[in-house]
């Protein structure tokens, strides 16, 4: 015996409310993605200009230089900042607009084959570690921080974060049932936003306890 009518309906509207859910969930995610993009395009922007600045001279005064620790200039001539023979601000200025354009589509409603958001996931995922290994090269062996390096850092771990919740939400990553099973469900308890947070809050923790006072000094 077919289900009454009414049933029918209640599911459909069940099913096109969960749609509706999930389509504002991922315009969050993409929005997301779209202002850090936005962000570490404009840092990248900054530090090319400095980048030529510096060529040009190496002691010349940047608007970030404020002190010993806070120096875009000390960490701009430093070997670490030009990795691949080029400033590294460069790879920013090519890679940033790409994510712009992702977002902006996945704004738009476009729907990406699975294979290109897992060539997305992990080309970014070289980007974010890139980021961080140069985070921690300016803390442990440049010993100054570049304020602009630090808003690139900070808003590569929002792509990238936004990127992998997406991912894993629409089964992108081409894993195994089990291990997709255990990372949607914390997804859905929201703890990936969790560990973003306390990420930052303890890079921010870690940075005031090594550098303290000399941080404003």
């Amino acid at each position: 015996m077919p289900p009454p009518m009414s049933d029918l309906a209640t599911a459909e509207r069940e099913t096109a409310d969960i749609t509706s859910g999930q389509d504002r969930a991922d315009r969050v995610l993409f929005a997301t993605m779209l202002v850090s993009a936005a962000l570490s395009l404009l840092a990248s922007f900054v530090l090319s200009v400095d980048a030529v600045k510096l060529a040009a001279d190496p002691t010349a005064a940047l608007s970030c230089n404020i002190n010993a620790t806070i120096s875009c200039g000390t960490v701009g001539t430093s070997w670490q900042a030009s990795v691949f023979g080029f400033p590294n601000a460069f790879l920013g200025l090519v890679a940033e607009p790409v994510v712009i354009t992702l977002a902006v589509a996945g704004l738009a409603g476009v729907r990406f084959p699975r294979g290109f958001m897992l060539a997305a996931q992990v080309v970014y995922l070289l980007g974010f570690l890139f980021a961080y290994w140069l985070f921690f090269e300016a803390v442990f062996r440049i010993g100054a921080l570049c304020p602009w390096c630090l808003l690139v850092t900070l808003s590569t771990t929002g792509v990238f974060a936004s990127l992998t919740r997406f991912n894993i939400v629409h089964n992108n990553l081409f894993l195994p049932p089990r291990t997709h099973a255990v990372l949607l469900t914390g997804v859905r308890w929201g703890l990936d936003r969790i560990i973003v947070g306390l990420w930052l809050l303890g890079l921010l923790v870690f940075i005031v306890v090594r550098y303290g006072a000399a941080l404003i000094a």
